[in-house]
């Protein structure tokens, strides 16, 4: 993966494409706009330096620019606890606990969540 870390509005842009797969710039505008007022033309510019930066793949069809991301979410998300929480899932998760005002609603939903990851990864031992 490579060494370059998305900026705020980059990652935006990411989200776009991990969720909706490959997107035109127009089709990402149209997401970024109704999220905040983003001109067309920035958009545009951020995409070209995505690609220049080795965040997304730029594909032409025509005169049509489309873009996909090189890197899946899982890949930048385990970059980042890689980089900020030296690989220790646990400091990642004490910390968001730490920062964030969670409700016992949704301390019970990661419970859930653990648990059944944990049943999940079991099921594959076997």
């Amino acid at each position: 993966m490579a060494e370059i870390s998305p900026s705020e509005r980059e990652l935006d842009i990411l989200k776009v494409l991990w969720e909706r797969g490959e997107s035109k710039v127009r089709e990402v505008h149209e997401v970024l706009n109704a999220q905040q007022k983003t001109a067309f033309t920035t958009v545009q510019t951020l995409l070209r330096i995505m690609a220049e930066k080795g965040l997304v793949r730029q594909r032409a069809v025509g005169r049509t620019l489309f873009y996909t991301p090189r890197h899946t979410i899982e890949q930048v998300s385990s970059r980042f606890l890689n980089r900020v929480f030296d690989g220790s899932l646990d400091k990642l998760v004490l910390n968001m606990l730490q920062a964030e005002d969670v409700s016992a609603d949704e301390m019970r939903q990661l419970e859930r969540l653990i648990a059944k990851a944990r049943s999940a990864k079991k099921k594959a031992k076997e």
